[in-house]
């Protein structure tokens, strides 16, 4: 019996057996056999494939400064509280959203927008550690960000990279806070390029050597700094097991066919939402890319203009993107900010903070496109119908990412569940 391997296309075990390439990648261990066989990317393809059948993972697109309802996914263009906003048919009949977003509209039938949401934080620092962790900032718990939850709840296991990347200068938001050192987040102030000071600068055994001694030099002389040690040598050890392992050249775009990287744009943004979407294929729990500047007090809607230039098209291609590759089932997609804005133009033609009412779009991760849940009234000033609060946003992140929301974490002797209050929002899941 001969065997040949055909490098792009099929695997010929005989005459009368014909497998596909990535069928028989499944097949095939991750063990030595495997990394003698096949390349790094092959052995990616291996990897994401067995990762993504374990759990979900999120993609949160964090729109720093409180983007604005009215020239988003809310646009009222029937009052004078919308400005000169025009609103625009989706694929889905019945929907609208702003003229802002013309890529976006096409893809609103695997998207859900949710209209009523509202909280009472109006303050930027407050508003966006509460978006993020689920609890109002307080003086005597450090709360983890829900980047740092998921790491811990669902992190893959044996992923060399980290579990929960941050891309952009996300400044003052949360981090692992009292889950520890382990789960904070692997900051890139952009995408695009490997991360710096990935290379080791010896040969792997050497490197491990040094390790070791570094592990038992500090084991040795604690001290009275026990705590430090045990953070110190877990940073080293996930650092190490991410530039020695296979999985680096994920955060590469240069990996990508300039075709694709076309198709999501340009701009920091477009290439932070590739790197997400490769991150997540290579087995990453949780992807938060940012883009700032959102606090519109002045000359609104030329800026809303231009900062959803940035955000449409990337944001639509990152779903079809999943959905090609069959990976939005298992991929929450979330575009939110800390707050909206107000309904009336202020004299500098902006709109001030306006926590009383925002949006929040979802996509993926078995959420149900194609609708829009709650409304404000004809004015955008409050909530008409269906008010979603922050606990009911979050339980419904557990809900989608399979995390029990009632699991308790220890912190100074106090048990602290991962959402406290709220309720699912049920008509995601219809």
């Amino acid at each position: 019996m001969t065997t040949r391997l055909l490098h792009h296309a099929d695997v010929t075990v005989d005459r009368n057996c014909i497998i596909r390439r990535r069928d028989f990648l499944r097949g095939v261990s991750l063990t030595g056999l495997a990394a003698g066989m096949l390349g790094w990317k092959d052995l990616v393809s291996l990897q994401a494939d067995e990762l993504r059948r374990r759990g979900m993972s999120c993609i949160l697109l964090w729109m720093q400064g409180g983007p604005s309802h009215f020239e988003t996914f809310s646009p009222k263009p029937e009052h004078a509280n919308g400005g000169e906003t025009k609103a625009i048919s989706t694929s889905v009949p019945g929907i609208e959203i702003a003229d802002n977003f013309p890529l976006m509209a096409k893809v609103m039938q695997d998207a859900a927008i949710i209209r009523s949401m509202t909280s009472k934080e109006g303050s930027h620092p407050r508003a966006t550690y509460l978006m993020h962790t689920g609890y109002s900032l307080a003086p005597a718990v450090k709360y983890p960000a829900f980047g740092a939850i998921a790491a811990q709840q669902i992190q893959h296991e044996g992923l060399e990279l980290p579990a929960f990347v941050r891309v952009g200068n996300l400044r003052g938001t949360a981090d692992g806070g009292f889950l520890g050192v382990e789960h904070d987040p692997f900051v890139l102030s952009a995408a695009g390029k490997l991360p710096a000071n990935v290379k080791p600068t010896t040969d792997a055994d050497r490197y491990r050597r040094r390790l070791g001694l570094l592990e038992r030099l500090e084991l040795s002389d604690q001290g009275g700094a026990k705590q430090e040690v045990a953070d110190h040598l877990k940073l080293y050890h996930r650092s190490s097991a991410m530039i020695l392992g296979n999985q680096m050249k994920a955060f590469d775009l240069e990996q990508e066919p300039a075709s694709m990287r076309e198709a999501y744009g340009s701009g920091p943004f477009a290439s932070g939402c590739l790197l997400a979407r490769r991150l997540v294929e290579a087995g990453v729990t949780f992807v938060e890319v940012e883009l700032s500047n959102w606090d519109t007090h002045g000359d609104n809607f030329a800026k809303v203009r231009k900062l959803a230039g940035q955000v449409d098209q990337p944001f639509a291609q990152l779903i079809s993107d999943l959905k090609q590759r069959g990976m939005l089932d298992s991929t929450l997609v979330v575009w939110m900010g800390e707050f909206g804005r107000t309904p009336k133009i202020n004299p500098k033609g902006g709109r001030d903070h306006y926590p009383r009412t925002s949006n929040v779009v979802l996509a993926g991760g078995g959420v149900r496109g194609g609708q829009f849940i709650g409304k404000t009234d004809e004015s955008g000033a409050e909530v008409a119908d269906r008010p979603v609060t922050v606990p009911d946003l979050f339980q419904s992140f557990c809900k989608t990412l399979k995390i029990n929301a009632d699991v308790e974490n220890m912190t100074g002797g106090r048990p602290i569940k991962i959402v406290e209050g709220g309720q699912p929002v049920a008509e995601l899941f219809a």
